[in-house]
């Protein structure tokens, strides 16, 4: 009794909690999120830049503000103190005589190494000229100094920095200091492959090598590398990352990683299996903060390139995912890359309703914690003797249906149902990722958002990310299993400054 009246208890604070949120008709446009970083209005796909300094995380991003529609890139500028709530800037970086401003990546020159002022903030990107007949040799390495802190920029005189070698796809530098060599790297997308560069000032660049020319995945062409090491059984790991567009695990553009050594010059993988950082379809262009010490901190473009011009949004068009920390895990004999909701998110969530030993069949968590209103995260603690599905759904009978298929050993997320399909053809359908894990518990994490869930299972070594439109936000949560293999329950309300 005691506990059911818990359960009861906390189910109305939940409710009126998740009622003190806006609602999408008083302060949102329909599928605008409530906990995921959107520009105000334009265009915005790749994460850029990000950096970590005096306090404030910096999130740079693709941005055509102009209109809906991708365009003449610009770098946008978002910051927050807290990776959570987010601050739009004036735009920091405009097209110029040398092309309009593609991805790459932004670094605190601590040592004035560039001769711009000790702690500079540096951006290294990609300018894109306009396409030429003949040849295309028309992207190429530019930077750009801040010594206030990324409020304005000043542009390297002698830019580009690294020409064309000769070739069409030559972009997305994400540059690191490398302490062994005392030298900055540059991880640089060549084509369907990565070339590494090194440099004593950012200036002056000289090849050291090229990766993945017959590794990885191959169905598209590689875009926005990462390289990124951690500590683990004081050996130093090294994990790159590659996007891919297409030919993701369920289509279109995805995000892949190779775990392996770096010596400075040449990156060299512990196997050459392939393997994806989101096996959802709404992940992608992810990369990860530089100066933020031993956290490795990541975020995404929360879309596809199958459809991303063409989703029924008004006056914005995309999010990026929430961020993620990342850590890498042993599983046998392989090192595997796990990523989980920041810390930080814990701060925007409200006191949970919590629930124990679900009874096998169908439960309504809304009928017990109230409606869903705005964003929430539910985590649920489960064993593998059973199935199980989460369906989120709204009073037009549109759903979407998250859950584990306990015979394929494979969690999937089915968005066949899920409201607005019909805008491009290949968005309806169900997309499955497999289960790392061998125990029996299973952890689940659900961010949940008007327009996007996330989900993070078994510590984050399976994740996945899908985009939805339902043309009334989802306000119901029920939970179904085939055996009572369910431990525990929580939601919470997430709720943004």
């Amino acid at each position: 009794m005691a506990q059911l009246q818990f359960c009861l208890a906390a189910g109305l604070f939940l409710t009126a909690s998740l009622a003190k949120l806006p609602t999408q008709a008083q302060t949102k446009e329909p599928h605008r999120p409530e906990i995921h970083f959107t520009p105000q209005k334009g265009w915005m796909n790749d994460p850029n830049g990000m950096v970590y300094h005096n306090g404030e995380y910096h999130l740079f991003f693709q941005h055509n503000p102009d209109t809906t529609i991708w365009g003449p890139m610009h770098w946008g500028h978002a910051i927050s103190s807290d990776l959570v709530n987010w601050k739009e800037q004036p735009i920091a970086l405009f097209p110029d005589a040398l092309g309009t401003i593609y991805s790459g990546s932004a670094v605190i020159d601590k040592y004035n190494t560039a001769g711009f002022g000790a702690n500079a903030m540096v951006a290294i990107y990609t300018n894109h000229a306009i396409e030429k007949e003949g040849f295309n040799t028309f992207e190429t390495q530019g930077i750009a100094y801040s010594t206030d802190n990324g409020k304005t920029w000043t542009k390297y005189k002698n830019n580009p920095v690294l020409p064309n070698p000769g070739i069409r796809d030559f972009r997305d530098p994400k540059v690191c200091w490398h302490e062994a060599g005392k030298k900055w790297i540059m991880t640089l997308a060549t084509s369907d492959h990565i070339t590494f560069y090194s440099s004593p000032d950012l200036k002056s660049w000289t090849e050291e090598s090229k990766f993945g020319k017959n590794t990885g995945a191959h169905g598209g062409v590689w875009e926005c590398p990462d390289l990124i090491s951690f500590t683990i059984d004081n050996k130093e790991i090294w994990v790159l990352i590659v996007n891919l567009n297409p030919g993701g695990p369920n289509g279109g553009s995805a995000t892949q990683y190779f775990v392996g050594a770096f010596d400075g010059s040449v990156f060299t993988p512990f196997d050459t299996k392939i393997r994806w950082l989101d096996y959802g379809p709404d992940e992608y262009a992810g990369i990860t903060w530089s100066n933020t010490g031993n956290r490795k901190l990541f975020i995404g473009w929360m879309s596809n390139w199958q459809y991303a011009t063409r989703v029924p949004t008004q006056n914005w068009r995309s999010a990026t995912t929430i961020a993620r920390e990342l850590t890498v895990v042993k599983k046998d004999d392989a090192y595997l890359v796990a990523s989980l909701p920041i810390k930080e998110l814990d701060d925007a969530a409200t006191k949970p309703f919590t629930v124990s030993k679900i009874k096998a069949g169908r439960y309504s968590l809304t009928d017990k914690a109230g409606k869903l209103n705005g964003a929430a995260r539910l985590e649920l603690s489960l064993n593998t003797t059973a199935s199980f599905n989460i369906t989120l759904s709204n009073n037009l009978n549109e759903q979407l249906v998250i859950g584990y298929d306990h015979s394929k050993n494979e969690y999937y997320i089915d968005r066949t149902q899920s409201g607005k399909i019909a805008f491009v053809e290949g968005f309806a359908g169900r997309y499955t990722a497999p289960r790392f894990a061998k125990d029996t518990h299973i952890p689940v994490t659900l961010v949940i958002d008007r327009a996007s869930v996330e989900l993070f299972a078994d510590g984050g070594l399976t994740t996945m990310t899908t985009i939805f439109f339902p043309n009334e936000d989802y306000s119901h949560i029920n939970i179904a299993t085939t055996k009572r293999n369910i431990q525990k329950v929580s939601l919470y309300g997430l709720k943004a400054r």
